[in-house]
């Protein structure tokens, strides 16, 4: 289900729709941008059910467009015969000076552009992409090293807190 995260004052409320775990374990992360994204009625219906998936999902840049691809949202249940397509490709709104910046570090050799969560943010759905360079086994070996050592850590801290 969604999970909403209220801010103070006049920061705007975000309501997580998914997350694509996988790519932060796949690739390393360099810039993240937030973009808003094109959907027809009945895909809306289905996001705020907190349907949605990004597990296959990339974005690719033609034409001065950056366009979502593989990721499923699936059909609205009461949604009869105007129900949307639910691996379809979305346009992805974002400025063409973002686009631009985004694409000439996108057409590098090894880096591509992620989709690493999907939100609702005052009411209006957003996607947020990053540019990600692929790890290689080892790299993720040593990720989770040091994942488990700053968890051993906090054990450790939380122990001595604790006496």
């Amino acid at each position: 289900m969604a999970k909403t995260v209220k801010k103070s004052g006049d920061e705007p409320e975000e309501i997580t729709i998914c997350r694509n775990r996988r790519a932060l374990h796949e690739y390393e992360i360099s810039d993240r941008i937030e973009c808003g994204i094109v959907l027809v009625g009945t895909e809306v219906k289905s996001l705020r059910d907190g349907h949605a998936n990004l597990e296959d999902a990339y974005a690719k840049i033609e034409r001065d467009e950056v366009w979502l691809v593989g990721c499923e949202i699936p059909e609205y249940l009461f949604g009869n015969r105007l129900n949307h397509a639910p691996k379809r490709q979305r346009k992805l709104l974002m400025r063409r000076a973002e686009i631009g910046k985004f694409a000439a570090k996108a057409d590098e050799r090894g880096f591509t552009l992620i989709p690493l969560r999907m939100y609702f943010k005052n009411g209006i759905a957003k996607v947020e992409i990053a540019i990600g360079r692929g790890k290689q086994n080892y790299d993720k070996r040593q990720t989770l090293k040091k994942a488990d050592a700053k968890r051993e850590i906090d054990r450790a801290m939380a122990q001595r807190r604790k006496q």
